[in-house]
């Protein structure tokens, strides 16, 4: 049973427990509901939060994926409804609301729940100028990270990325993946990536965290298959640029030293890392930009402020007073659930120029 697995199993109960009042409050404002429909109704949000995993970690089917998407959205509809709630009955207090108007606050969840749920699913192409002194030729490189390819976003996310990736072949040099291109959701068999085989430029990627979880074997395999290009603690060279692969450290994997002998002075050197951590030192030691994700930039609000407190360099572009970069984009896909509101699901296209 993988983390993640373990990790659902753990929540559920109080995820249920949250549930139940959640359902309470809503059906006090609408007229009020017996507590045995409530406990009911919070039965089945558990199981279908839960079960479907448990068929995903053997077999992918149409059937589990669906109930985990509806689980999904469920999950950031219980959040906003939760808000929702709490501005209504602060306005309450100072008014009386009819049927009408609570019914009225209420839909606005599902009515923001349509736009959040087309934002996910809308991958656009953003651009950024990095200006390096060392740099021999121009260069474009396509980053992206947190596919989160899974029961929510199967196969149909890795054949949106190689649309996207295909129209940007005459622009772009290369791809760079960081990490998260699973998430541990279901099973990662040895073909679910092919459709990044039809991309021409070389596609990088480097494991995260949630890549882990379906069995870090199975992803790299799925890889290799599509003829991704896998820098797992290792280097590469490729126009001019050299480009460390930093593996986030998990389990039983030790953080491998890094030292100033992977450093090229004759090209810029890039570390592909999943988490937007340990920039200062990576600069330290003469690595040019750093390209990171994990964050998704909160991925939804209210979300998003709370990831502009947690994370230094939560979304975007950054530079140090060295002349060094890094990179956090928001990322394609999303976690758990398929809602996205205030961030964009996106490959950035990182324009390296000379100043």
């Amino acid at each position: 049973m993988s983390f993640r697995t373990r990790r659902v199993l753990f929540i559920t109960p109080f995820y249920m427990l949250f549930e139940f009042f959640l359902l309470k409050y809503i059906f006090l404002l609408l007229g009020g509901l017996d507590d045995a429909y409530i406990l009911i109704l919070t039965i089945i949000i558990g199981l279908i939060h839960f079960m479907p995993m448990l068929f995903e970690a053997q077999k992918s089917r149409k059937i589990t994926r669906f109930l985990s998407t509806v689980s999904g959205v469920w999950m950031w509809a219980s959040v906003i409804f939760l808000i929702d709630i709490i501005v209504i009955y602060l306005i309450g207090s100072f008014v009386d609301l009819s049927f009408e108007m609570n019914l009225a606050l209420l839909a606005i969840v599902p009515i923001l729940g349509v736009y959040n749920y087309y934002k996910a699913h809308r991958l656009i192409v953003n651009e950024k100028v990095i200006t390096l002194n060392n740099l021999e030729k121009d260069i474009n490189i396509a980053h992206l990270s947190d596919v989160h390819f899974g029961s929510v976003r199967h196969r149909q996310i890795t054949e949106l990325i190689a649309d996207k990736l295909k129209e940007l072949e005459d622009t772009c040099e290369l791809a760079i993946i960081s990490g998260d291109l699973a998430d541990g959701s279901s099973i990662v068999e040895e073909n679910d990536f092919e459709a990044l085989s039809e991309v021409s430029m070389p596609i990088i990627f480097t494991p995260g965290n949630h890549d882990f979880y379906p069995g870090i074997k199975n992803v790299i395999e799925a890889c290799e298959n599509a003829g991704i290009i896998v820098l797992d603690n290792d280097s590469i060279e490729l126009n001019g640029l050299n480009i460390f692969g930093l593996t986030f450290s998990f389990g039983d994997r030790e953080v491998p030293q890094i030292d100033e002998s992977l450093i090229r002075d004759d090209m810029v050197n890039i570390i592909n890392y999943h988490v937007p951590y340990k920039w200062k030192e990576f600069s330290d030691l003469g690595f040019d930009i750093q390209l990171s994700g994990h964050t998704h930039g909160g991925q939804f609000y209210p979300m998003v402020w709370f990831a502009n407190r947690m994370f230094e360099y939560n979304i975007g572009l950054f530079k140090n007073d060295l002349g060094k970069y890094i990179h956090v984009t928001t990322g394609v896909g999303s976690m758990d659930t398929p809602m996205r509101w205030g961030t964009d699901s996106e490959i950035v296209v990182l324009k390296l120029r000379k100043p």
